[in-house]
């Protein structure tokens, strides 16, 4: 299987629906944040290994704290994984962590602090 076959994107996508729900729902960890999602997910034509990118809003403090839950919990997500998706190995998850929703939100303020000392447009009639 290609890395980016039609299969493989639809792997992705599943494991990254099912990741979510098992982050949201079942994970009684007090260590990961309330606002952890999951951005993305690379899982491996082979099935063995799956790499999931994680934005987590919050201090430093709060994401080094997510970060080192999840992957305490891998063996849990791993297991209710496998018995939610019927696939024929269960990959290793690999949780790394993804700044582009935070870098988002700097870059819209910044945008913000630029554009509010600008003159508003007048619209023509």
């Amino acid at each position: 299987m290609r890395k980016n076959s039609i299969k493989n994107t639809r792997i992705n996508s599943e494991v990254q629906r099912e990741l979510s729900k098992i982050i949201r729902e079942e994970l009684k960890d007090p260590r990961i944040g309330l606002m952890t999602s999951i951005t993305d997910v690379e899982v491996a034509p082979d099935l063995k290994t799956c790499k999931v990118f994680v934005s987590i809003l919050g201090s430093k403090k709060e994401q080094e704290d997510t970060m080192s839950g999840l992957k305490n919990a891998g063996g849990f997500i791993r297991r209710t994984l496998a018995k939610n998706l019927n696939l024929r190995n269960t990959p290793e998850l690999f949780f790394l962590s993804d700044h582009s929703i935070e870098y988002g939100i700097d870059m819209i303020r910044k945008i913000d602090e630029v554009t509010k000392d600008l003159p508003e447009a007048e619209e023509e009639e």
